[in-house]
């Protein structure tokens, strides 16, 4: 495993992480006990950060890292929580009072005094441009409830305005094969302010790991089948805002780029690697082989400058025309 210094923070982080949407819900069935054999298995391969959110089950995903913590008490792992998409998404719900009582729910979840970072959850853009936010969770720093704080955002431009802050430690971007704006417009930037970058959505929501075709099935309860069109959040959450016909073709013209010995998944892994001012992938996986593989792509070699060159080129001629300008 690889280990970068997460921004600010002060903090060396496993290159590959832990996201844990999948565990709490919106991925179809869950069973907690593969979860929790999932995440010791990401702990064993060398991973140390993990990323949730309060409304991921509704705390469910919460709860059961807070179980994981109490398992491996002895480690020094890093959990990265979310706040904010409990409330309708008005500016005005994002309060002082508010932000106490959201990180005093997710410090009950997790079992823990401190958290060690929460990032504001995907907030309306307006949010970006209220000063009296982020002083907000600056005292929430000073009080000793969270150690840093971030945003997660849905727009590049988001993230660039919440670096004029000096607090934010971390910000949370969608960053894949085929959603490669924040390169040309945010990690540089992000690495100027000494901001750590949480790749997240990193393998499309399950389209880079080369295993879904035309004729998957998912269940109601995924968002895979009730979001193709952002009927309940932002489109670009599922399958990075691609509709799903065009990322199989892309897929299809990935898979012989792909290193011997190594899957699709691990190599869409390794290209966010590629970019030195990320700090972290943070691919989902809902069991221990899952785990265990992305933690993985961490020690694949640094891809060839000719598999580079196509996967430029590929996202110049089939993804970028549809989501470059979107996100």
């Amino acid at each position: 495993m690889e280990y970068r210094m997460l921004g600010k923070t002060g903090r060396s982080v496993s290159a590959i992480g832990f996201g844990a949407w999948a565990i709490g819900g919106s991925w179809g069935t869950v069973d907690d006990a593969e979860s929790l054999r999932a995440l010791h298995a990401a702990a064993d391969a060398g991973t140390t950060i993990f990323d949730t959110a309060d409304v991921y089950g509704d705390g469910a995903s919460e709860r059961l890292i807070g179980r994981f913590l109490r398992e491996r008490r002895d480690e020094r792992l890093f959990v990265v929580t979310k706040m904010g998409r409990r409330v309708p998404l008005d500016p005005a719900e994002y309060t002082p009072e508010a932000f106490r009582s959201w990180v005093d729910r997710s410090r009950q979840n997790l079992a823990v005094d401190r958290l060690d970072m929460v990032l504001l959850h995907c907030p309306p853009t307006p949010v970006y441009y209220l000063p009296e936010v982020f002083a907000a969770l600056d005292d929430l720093v000073t009080d000793g409830a969270i150690a840093n704080y971030g945003v997660s955002v849905e727009k590049v431009e988001e993230g660039l305005k919440a670096l004029e802050f000096p607090g934010v430690a971390a910000v949370e971007i969608i960053f894949n094969i085929v959603r490669q704006r924040p390169a040309e417009r945010f990690l540089g930037e992000a690495a100027r302010h000494d901001v750590g970058v949480l790749a997240r959505v990193p393998l499309a929501s399950g389209l880079l790991t080369g295993k879904l075709t035309r004729d998957s099935v998912f269940e109601e309860t995924d968002h895979r089948a009730y979001n193709r069109h952002g009927e309940s959040f932002d489109v670009g959450e599922t399958f990075a805002g691609l509709d799903y016909d065009t990322g199989l073709a892309i897929v299809d013209e990935l898979r012989p780029l792909v290193p011997e010995g190594a899957t699709l998944a691990q190599l869409a892994l390794r290209w966010i690697l590629m970019a030195k001012d990320v700090t972290t992938a943070i691919p989902g996986a809902r069991n221990p082989d899952q785990a265990r593989a992305n933690a993985a792509a961490a020690d694949l070699p640094e891809l060839s400058a000719a598999t580079m060159d196509r996967i430029a080129r590929l996202y110049q001629e089939r993804a970028r025309p549809l989501v470059h300008q979107r996100w």
